[in-house]
């Protein structure tokens, strides 16, 4: 068992959940807690390291057998003491699982009939709930703007209750020259503005389309704005200045599910 927080183990595994200059420099992620490490080993998602403490690893039996199975795929499976995962966590109260993930390939998301694009959005749990939304709305995938919050942000897997695993997304350096490549491939591009005359239920849902939202505070930039073939608007009371982006993209994903079922 490994009990040593000075363990250089610990070391790497708490810089994953730092930033995203030492995730790069590692090619790795942070794993945390039994529901997002459950999800990962349903996906068949690549993982490097796994560390449970005993107490976790004799109440969870059937994930940990499948941990075990998936040893040869595995770099490094530890027991840990409790105060190594406390060492190694980003909350205050971690279940007793922690893994590291490697980072995810650079292929596209490949959209065909239903996509995201997000632009600047600085938050880890807007980004976690549009990720959980998408997924229960089953869209292709998720394009992200390089100047977002990086995707692999434990906050972000966090929010998404595991769901990060189930989501087809990319980091866009270009966003403008990726959209406009769907574009080409016959995919409608709608932006998300306050005033624009249409509002979401007039829009066709069931043609290939690719929704926009941007930044939290400054929405989308003039150039997206541009690029998009239709805007539409989310009505709403006149005492309410704006709506959150992932309750935006949670209204506009459910009215597409409702006139594509």
């Amino acid at each position: 068992m490994l009990t040593s927080t000075k363990n250089p183990l610990v070391k790497q595994l708490r810089s994953l959940g730092e930033t995203a200059k030492d995730r790069k420099e590692h090619g790795l992620f942070l794993v945390e807690g039994t529901h997002a490490l459950t999800e990962a080993i349903a996906t068949a998602y690549p993982l490097s390291i796994v560390c449970c403490t005993e107490k976790w690893m004799i109440s969870n039996p059937e994930l940990y057998a499948r941990i075990e199975a998936s040893v040869e795929e595995i770099d490094r499976l530890e027991i840990v003491s409790e105060e190594v995962i406390q060492a190694i966590a980003t909350t205050k109260n971690p279940d007793g699982a922690i893994a590291a993930a490697w980072l995810p390939s650079r292929e596209t998301a490949k959209i065909q009939t239903f996509g995201l694009a997000l632009e600047t959005v600085q938050d880890p749990g807007n980004i976690g709930a549009i990720v959980r939304s998408a997924v229960a709305v089953g869209i292709d995938g998720i394009l992200v703007s390089s100047d977002s919050v990086d995707l692999t942000n434990p906050k972000i897997i966090r929010a998404t209750a595991g769901q990060w695993f189930r989501c087809a997304m990319q980091t866009s350096t270009h966003l403008a020259a990726d959209i406009r490549q769907l574009q080409e491939q016959g995919i409608k591009v709608i932006a998300t503005l306050a005033h624009a005359e249409k509002t979401y239920w007039d829009y066709d849902f069931t043609q290939p389309t690719l929704i926009l939202l941007g930044n939290e505070g400054n929405g989308l930039s003039a150039e997206l704005i541009e690029l998009a073939d239709e805007a539409v608007a989310i009505p709403q009371s006149d005492r309410v200045e704006s709506l959150n982006v992932a309750v935006c993209a949670s209204l506009l994903l459910y009215e597409a599910k409702r006139q594509r079922r």
